[in-house]
């Protein structure tokens, strides 16, 4: 291949291996004289374990050992954290229950985890956790957020350090200012929203294999892991497994994360455990109804908003009281998630001069609940745009002229939610979305509709969200028990080819061809010279790992700094050779020249005779080209844009159908439109999926009755229309890319885009999300007189 340079649309090198079936995924490995393991779960939402007896399963044929929490704890093998402290407003820590990776005492959800059956084979596996005995007590179980608070009236709570289900009472924001801008106003906008729970599902499901050698007395753990350094962190410093230094983690081609893969689980923690007790490597691979039943959930808010507007409709003030469902143990990042990925947000696009926010994180007797595609950011572009959408409805604005008249216009802006934006031009994502989407016909379109007895509705959504999840000094004063930079080090071979070693961690978003793209573009050779690894804990030194959109802006910056190294160095390396002043050197197009001469080497030259070393004298200049460098940025990187839906529902059957889809990003220095167009893709389709289709749902007794695709619904190809992706660029500020993260920017759009255009179409707004045919029929009926109007 060509040199390549940055913003071309090169395909994805590593398709190759992924559409070949050629990949590598941990189940795909094997490790010799390994055994399987099989985890029996609770059926219980709530109830004490009262004794476990596995002596008839440890007699079954092939089984090589029953584990239990028991076991655990002998081991002094500690319990999973979560990684990101939250005070309550009156100053007291959150409360942490235990969460140990085996049941001890206690079950808290179905599918919680209380014994590992061991043995030679799956299916014997499977026999033998038939065989295990376990005497419960069953105890009422707590499901709705909304009711966690009142349900321990002479019940027992999810946990003991928490008698109300609250794991914290958090704020955000002035609220003397935000009630006084109350009383001010002319107008007041009131909502009240469900953020519907849901279920990631990755093509990949979650696997483990934990090996260990008696020999150097270290583990490796083999995982499905978007950051397998922060897993080895966790494994080691804080559930005791072993010394950092003994433990490897290698997270191989991961099909799909969408942050479901970002947590330390209790799978990969009890295999690798297991391996040494064992004296055996253990395999774990889930099945899809474990995935349902035990991965980590997303969303679930129930939320009240408001918004005050003076009489000519500019904002005055917003408030926001959230009940944020945990589940029933704190996942890895899951406080961050309704807090400080959540409440920043909710200014959005717009110009509020005050904000007040309160959020209750309950325990209730489900799944854990953690970051899942946009982490917050969605859940506070519902709130914002939802209510943006009604308000301008109940003043008689046009939605687009009402946002227009509140967007912010000079940069950097200081919200009064923390975050500072540093730049942006919401104004034109707006327009050129308003052109693509052929607003100014949407009547015609819609009468049309009418006339073939359909209802036609459209619904914007103006989002903005903050990723690149960093700089550390700020996420470390929020709570984050980790800083949030990125390393990467360049290692340039004798032939001019590099490898690149990077702490981002790959799992569908195209890292092998726009990393190579960066360093073909940066060092002027051809993109098939340039190899990337990732994914292991041996090779890589550190990183933070792959989620919040932060690859590029934070993993590509660590690179380009890196970059940045070695040409310093090329230039001394041709300096020597060429007998020239350092200062005299030039590096462009992959070439080292003296300034005014036609004296020059190529970049495969210089790196070759920085190895060579022959023309080095003494030691000002040590051979070989190699350079690392870690990156921590000044601030959020700030994506935003506008997304329109267009839908027609049929008010007979309720099927609604997305008619036109149009999105306008802002996405600051674009590496490769062809994967950043794929990823907006990508997020549409998992929005649209909340928004019409999916929805965690559990029975009284919190049971999953969701927790199979017969029951839970995914977007399919003929649920989606064509996508109409346009983008306008202000280039981020403070990375030296210019990059601003896409990877979750339709997932955060599309749930308000499509519910304001079904509301639009049905004329009011009494429906929630999923909106499913049978849901959008029985909103159909609460409206007759404005549906015959129309």
């Amino acid at each position: 291949m060509s040199v390549t340079h940055i913003g071309a649309a090169v395909r994805r090198k590593e398709d190759q291996r992924f559409i070949t079936g050629r990949g590598q995924y941990t189940d795909d490995l094997s490790r010799p004289g390994q055994a399987c393991a099989y985890f029996l779960r609770s059926p219980h939402a709530h109830a004490k374990i009262r004794s476990i007896d596995t002596a008839k399963a440890v007699a079954m044929p092939g089984v090589v050992a029953v584990l239990t929490g028991e076991d655990l704890a002998k081991d002094n093998v500690g319990g999973l954290i979560c990684g990101w402290m939250i005070h309550s407003k009156d100053g007291t820590p959150m409360k942490a229950g235990p969460h140990p990776a085996l049941a001890q005492g206690k079950v808290r959800y179905v599918g919680d985890h209380v014994a590992v059956v061991i043995a030679e084979s799956l299916a014997e596996a499977k026999d033998a956790a038939e065989a295990v005995e376990v005497d419960y007590e069953v105890l009422p179980a707590v499901v709705d957020p909304a009711l966690a608070q009142k349900a321990t009236k002479g019940a027992e709570p999810v946990h003991a350090i928490a008698p109300d289900n609250t794991v914290f009472a958090w704020h955000l924001g002035d609220k003397a200012a935000t009630d006084a801008a109350f009383k001010r106003a002319k107008h007041v906008t009131t909502i009240d929203l469900v953020n519907n729970r849901l279920i990631p599902n990755a093509l990949e499901p979650r696997a483990a294999i934990g090996d260990y050698d008696p020999g150097t007395d270290a583990y490796t753990l083999y995982t499905t892991s978007q950051n397998p350094h922060v897993a080895r962190l966790v494994l080691s410093a804080f559930v005791g497994i072993a010394p950092e230094h003994k433990l490897r983690v290698i997270a191989p081609d991961v099909g799909g994360g969408f942050g479901s893969k970002i947590f330390i689980y209790a799978e990969e923690t009890v295999c690798v455990w297991a391996a040494k007790k064992v004296g055996r490597p253990v395999k774990w691979t889930a099945e899809r109804t474990e995935a349902f039943l035990a991965d980590a959930h997303g969303r679930d808010h129930v939320s009240h908003a408001e918004l005050a507007t003076d009489d000519k409709g500019k904002i005055l003030g917003l408030r926001v009281k959230t009940i944020a469902n945990l589940g029933a143990y704190l996942s890895t990042f899951a406080s961050s998630v309704p807090t400080y990925l959540y409440a920043p947000l909710l200014s959005g696009q717009y110009d509020i001069p005050a904000i007040y926010c309160e959020v209750d994180g309950v325990y209730t007797n489900t799944a854990p609940v953690d970051a899942y595609r946009g982490a917050g950011r969605p859940e506070a572009t519902f709130v914002v745009e939802r209510l943006m959408e009604v308000a301008a409805r109940q003043l008689g604005i046009d939605p687009a002229q009402f946002r227009k008249r509140n967007y912010i216009r000079k940069f950097p802006h200081q919200t009064p939610v923390i975050m500072n934006y540093d730049v942006g031009d919401y104004h034109a994502s707006l327009q050129k979305a308003l052109e693509l989407a052929d607003y100014r016909n949407f009547g015609k379109r819609k009468r049309e509709s009418a006339r073939r007895g359909k209802l036609r509705g459209i619904g914007f959504s103006s989002y903005i969200e903050a990723c690149g999840i960093a700089p550390s000094q700020a996420v470390g004063s929020l709570g984050a028990g980790v800083g949030l930079w990125e390393s990467a080090e360049v290692r340039v071979n004798p032939t001019g080819s590099v490898e690149v070693l990077t702490g981002s961690h790959s799992h569908g978003q195209g890292h092998e061809t726009t990393f190579a793209q960066l360093v073909s573009d940066r060092l002027g050779i051809p993109i098939d010279q340039v190899t990337v690894v990732h994914g292991d804990t041996d090779k890589v030194q550190f990183g933070m790992g792959t989620y919040g959109s932060r690859s590029g802006a934070v993993g590509m910056s660590a690179i380009a700094k890196a970059l940045d190294k070695v040409i310093a160095k090329g230039k001394k390396v041709a300096a020597h050779v060429l007998e020239a002043a350092e200062g005299d050197i030039e590096f462009k197009d992959g070439r080292f020249a003296v300034a005014g001469t036609d004296k020059a080497l190529g970049f495969g030259e210089v790196a070759l005779q920085a190895y060579i070393a022959h023309k080095f004298s003494g030691q000002e200049l040590e051979p070989g080209l190699k350079e690392g460098a870690f990156y921590d940025p000044t601030n959020f990187t700030f994506p935003a844009g506008v997304h329109i839906c267009e839908v027609e529902v049929d008010p007979q059957t309720g099927v609604t159908r997305i008619e036109r889809w149009t999105a306008v990003d802002d996405f600051g220095v674009v590496i490769n439109p062809m994967i950043v167009e794929g990823q907006v893709h990508g997020g549409i389709a998992q929005g649209v999926g909340q928004a019409l289709l999916e929805g965690a749902r559990y029975d009284k007794d919190g049971q999953l009755v969701t927790a199979s695709f017969m029951d839970y619904c995914m977007p399919r190809a003929d649920d989606l229309p064509s996508f109409n992706v346009g983008m306008t660029s202000t280039p981020c500020p403070s990375n030296p890319l210019g990059i601003k993260g896409c990877g979750e920017a339709g997932a955060i759009a599309a749930p308000a885009a499509v519910v304001n255009a079904i509301t639009d179409a049905l004329g009011h707004e009494d429906i929630a999300m999923p909106a499913t045919p049978q849901a959008v029929w029985r909103a159909c009926r609460k409206a007759p007189m404005r549906m015959a109007a129309e």
